[in-house]
């Protein structure tokens, strides 16, 4: 059963009448009428799609049938093989790590899950890591380093769980430790946003020599909500404007951060969004990931090194005054 966002109302609509012709039988003159249902529910998806607000677009990149780590490692790989633990506290089931096999490429993968089901959801943590899912992430790093074998991860996180437990085992350390020691890995590393980018639980993940995010995902510093509540509220409660406001601000949407050169590519997903066809999300994804592997494969650590380090410093926009000019 298809899960429906409150602007894919109109869509849902549509996709009902068409099923219930369907299921009513093949007169000709109904099947002259679904033929014309289909080409408007094409129209209608592209219309609605193309001019989604950057609220939106944080729902459908938090919607729950939209294709997670384990359903792109699925996908994409011919083989895979999970590794566990982080050789210093626990599992973190929020973090898959491990390595697979793309076209015969060895590829090292990790990514954040967040889980189908309540029980699922529960056990994965909604996708939010404790410090010993980064551990693992970075351990697993390290080991591909080790056997020369790149590394891919996919980031979809609301942000690192912020419980009590995670801090007093170090959330803050094992997040700067990934983000510092992802600079000097010598192996290429391509990282891609496909739901939510959240926060340093993001962040841990995404130092990376090609950044790409999924065409409906996002990425920021906050989440709306967050960002709404510590910027405008009085006390009297938010709202979905609010919220929508908050989003608007951030810049946070896939065309934003390309606009802005933090991320070096735009994925595209199937019409209406990657939760309507997990296969063909995939394929995207892993034209991606064959076609930069190569490229940076081709190019010596030493530059390639040099090139991850220059691509972070370039980030952001500032003007330098002289003291003349103060």
């Amino acid at each position: 059963m298809n899960v429906y966002l409150d602007f894919e109302k109109p869509i849902e609509e549509l996709e009902l009448k068409i099923e219930e012709l369907t299921q009513t039988g093949g007169a000709n003159g109904q099947n002259a009428e679904l033929s014309a249902l289909r080409l408007e529910l094409q129209d209608l998806r592209k219309e609605i799609f193309q001019g989604l607000s950057p609220w939106q677009k944080c729902q459908l990149a938090r919607h729950p049938e939209r294709p997670y780590t384990l359903d792109y490692i699925e996908r994409i790989t011919s083989e895979f093989t999970e590794l566990h633990g982080d050789r210093r506290y626990s599992d973190d089931p929020a973090i898959i790590a491990g390595f697979g096999v793309i076209d015969n490429i060895s590829v090292m993968i990790a990514g954040h899950q967040k889980g189908r089901g309540t029980k699922n959801r529960i056990i994965r943590n909604f996708g939010q890591p404790h410090p010993e899912g980064y551990r693992k992430a970075l351990r697993v790093m390290r080991l591909a380093e080790r056997f020369d074998i790149p590394i891919v991860t996919f980031v979809d996180t609301p942000g690192a769980f912020p419980g009590i437990g995670a801090e007093e085992r170090g959330q803050s350390e094992a997040i700067a430790t990934n983000l510092m020691e992802c600079f000097s890995i010598e192996v290429p590393i391509i990282s891609i946003v496909i739901g939510e980018g959240g926060s340093g639980g993001a962040l841990a993940l995404s130092v990376a020599d090609r950044l790409a995010m999924l065409e409906h995902s996002v990425y920021s510093v906050i989440s709306p909500e967050g960002c709404a509540a510590i910027l405008w509220n009085t006390g009297k409660g938010l709202n979905q404007d609010d919220f929508a406001r908050a989003a608007s601000a951030l810049k946070l949407t896939a065309s934003d951060l390309k606009g802005f050169n933090i991320i070096d590519a735009v994925i595209e997903e199937p019409q209406g969004g990657a939760h309507r066809d997990h296969a063909e999300a995939a394929v995207g994804v892993k034209k991606y990931i064959l076609t930069e592997l190569e490229a940076l494969r081709a190019q010596p650590i030493e530059k390639l090194i040099e090139a991850r380090h220059n691509k972070f410093r370039d980030i952001g926009i500032y003007a330098e005054k002289t003291g003349e000019d103060v």
